[in-house]
């Protein structure tokens, strides 16, 4: 189990150790990575009227998911293919939700809701802010960072509240996906070869 360390400023780079990072602040931190949460269909275990799952979404701080209903919280993303997923963000806010913030959460991944697997599993502390972190801890291949989980199906489960907390406040939820290949300028993927060819491929 980890534990989530502070970022200074929102939309620096995260450790690589993925530890979850926190980035203080209302606004969700600008990161490179895309957000694909509108391809997918959200659910939750339960909610308050008013405080559905669509506020998990909204960009507004002042609103939350408010569940109603007995331990272990959900909030389900289904996607209609299987994608490739690499981080998610949480808001959370110990100073505004007390024993309605989180405290234990485990992340589950699989091919449908029948078959969904611990992928992480870590505790916090008093969280207030923007929470990211990798799905997965499986190191990529190259050693830098981790890889993505390929899956139809994401969930958070809420296992456990502050101060013994029975419902929970989640602020708000991003689903990120890898990095985009791009090419860097000046870069080609069909390259001309012959010298004249290349002295013609720019105009001068």
């Amino acid at each position: 189990m980890t534990s989530a360390s502070a970022a200074g400023q929102p939309g620096m780079a995260l450790p690589p150790d993925g530890t979850p990072t926190l980035h203080k602040g209302r606004k969700a931190p600008i990161l490179a990575w895309p957000d694909i949460g509108y391809l997918a269909k959200w659910s939750v275990s339960s909610y308050k009227f008013g405080f559905g799952p669509e506020c998990l979404r909204d960009d507004d701080p002042d609103t939350f998911w408010h569940s109603d209903g007995p331990q272990p919280h959900f909030i389900t993303i289904e996607f209609p293919r299987k994608v490739a997923i690499q981080k998610l963000s949480l808001f959370l806010s110990f100073a505004l939700d007390d024993s309605y913030t989180p405290c234990t959460i485990s992340i589950r991944a699989g091919t449908g809701p029948s078959d969904l697997q611990d992928v992480r599993l870590f505790a916090l502390d008093k969280p207030d802010g923007w929470l990211t972190f990798d799905v997965s801890t499986e190191p990529n291949d190259d050693g830098e960072g981790f890889k993505p989980v390929h899956a139809y199906v994401i969930q958070v489960v809420i296992l456990a509240n502050h101060m013994n907390g029975k419902d929970t406040h989640v602020r708000g939820l991003r689903v990120l996906g890898p990095l985009e290949e791009s090419l860097g300028d000046g870069d080609d993927p069909f390259p001309f070869v012959s010298i004249n060819f290349k002295m013609h491929q720019c105009i001068r």
